[in-house]
């Protein structure tokens, strides 16, 4: 319960997880703050899988959350397969893996609801020397001491300060999707639960673990499996047919599920058959909505503006093989409520320290990233021939690491 006298006023740009982090993180510190959210409907039906680290539990816990057997499924090791089915090796590694949805909803409800805003989309913001004001295309404006961008790739308060920062194509595609457990092949099952799974193809990267179920259950039997599997797209003439949607409109990053061309689909289950294990090519073929996204690549030379600060993919995108992109959102939420608690509310010189701090640890996950997928993106160097593996991606993917 945040204090009756407010430390000072805040606004949050972007009402999906990095927003909700800071956001409460703030609330609980002190401050009187909104978060305002460019969609006009709630967000727990988005994403798919998440992979936790460390990090991510603290900052839950800082909020208050508290967690039981319905946040994830427990994973005790991991396994790679070959074209036809064979194991190739396996790998202890204890993982809990949780989705998308639930870690909203968590967040979401831990937060007012008074205080969070749909159909509030960003415009433009005015700085003076006290205050930051944030206009929305609605009409409404929120002045605030401090301004949060947490509005993502496609940040609009980026744009407006850095309009040099622009996500970078990387040359491949992620197809993702949910299996219901139930559908697959007893022999498949067996082999895939509970385990992270792998399996690669030239140019080609399959991987999938276990999350809760449709209904969030995370009981045996009621749990889906979740595959995020990378294709190389070329940006001239595949990636924009892959984002032309049933209604002939095309799409930058990717295309909402439902409208995604039947035959885009069909397509991709035919090449699931034809390059990737047994086990996954069932996956594939059970999901009931595949979808994918692009893969970009994102570094911004400042992560704060006097009273503006970005914060998770609003300032660094770093593919998706590191898992870390939720974790590193929640330890930037983290960092920037400690550094302005340290300077008593002081907002230009907790915003510095913040840049100063933070803005290393994004760059260096966004290239540990690029270099995970440098053979996906078509450089076949021995260098990224090391990195894929079977026994390099079971020991290298979405681990937690020491990134600085």
């Amino acid at each position: 319960m945040a204090p009756g006298r407010a430390v000072g006023r805040a606004t949050v740009v972007g009402g999906s997880l990095g927003g909700l982090f800071a956001a409460n993180l703030l609330y609980r510190a002190g401050w009187d703050v909104r978060v305002f959210e460019h969609s006009r409907e709630d967000l727990v039906a988005r994403g798919a899988g998440i992979i936790t680290h460390p990090e991510l539990f603290s900052c839950l816990s800082r909020i208050g959350i508290a967690l039981d057997e319905s946040f994830g499924v427990d994973i005790p090791e991991r396994v790679a397969f070959g074209r036809d089915g064979s194991v190739l090796g396996t790998l202890p590694v204890r993982q809990c893996l949780t989705t998308w949805g639930r870690l909203y909803e968590l967040l979401r409800s831990a937060f007012p609801t008074d205080r969070y805003h749909l159909d509030h989309s960003f415009e433009r913001l005015h700085l003076t020397p006290h205050t930051v004001t944030a206009r929305f295309a609605n009409g409404a404006a929120h002045e605030a001491e401090l301004l949060i961008g947490a509005d993502g790739i496609r940040s609009k308060v980026r744009a407006e300060l850095l309009p040099q920062a622009r996500p970078r194509y990387a040359g491949y595609v992620a197809w993702r999707g949910l299996a219901d457990e139930r559908t697959l092949a007893p022999a498949v099952h067996r082999d895939l639960f509970p385990r992270f799974g792998f399996s690669l193809a030239e140019r080609e990267h399959m991987l999938g673990y276990p999350v809760a179920g449709f209904t969030r259950s995370t009981r045996p039997g009621e749990r889906c499996y979740n595959f995020v599997w990378y294709r190389p797209a070329d940006e001239a003439h595949v990636l924009p047919d892959l984002c032309t949607d049933v209604r002939g409109q095309q799409h930058d990053m990717s295309v909402p599920p439902p409208l995604i061309r039947p035959e885009i689909v069909q397509a991709a289950r035919r090449a699931a058959d034809d390059y990737l294990s047994p086990q996954f090519a069932e996956v594939v073929r059970q999901a009931p909505q595949p979808f994918f996204q692009a893969i970009f690549d994102l570094e911004s030379p400042a992560m704060s503006f006097d009273r503006v600060a970005l914060l998770g993919d609003a300032a660094f995108v770093a593919r998706p093989h590191c898992g870390m992109g939720v974790t590193k959102a929640a330890g930037d939420a983290m960092k920037l409520v400690d550094l302005l608690v340290a300077t008593g509310g002081e907002v230009p010189t907790a915003l510095a320290n913040y840049d100063q701090s933070r803005r290393p640890f994004g760059a260096a996950v966004v290239e540990h990233g690029r270099d995970l997928g440098s053979y996906l993106e078509g450089t076949r160097t021995e260098a990224a021939r090391r990195h894929h593996t079977a026994e390099a991606v079971m020991r290298e993917i979405a681990v937690t690491r020491d990134y600085l």
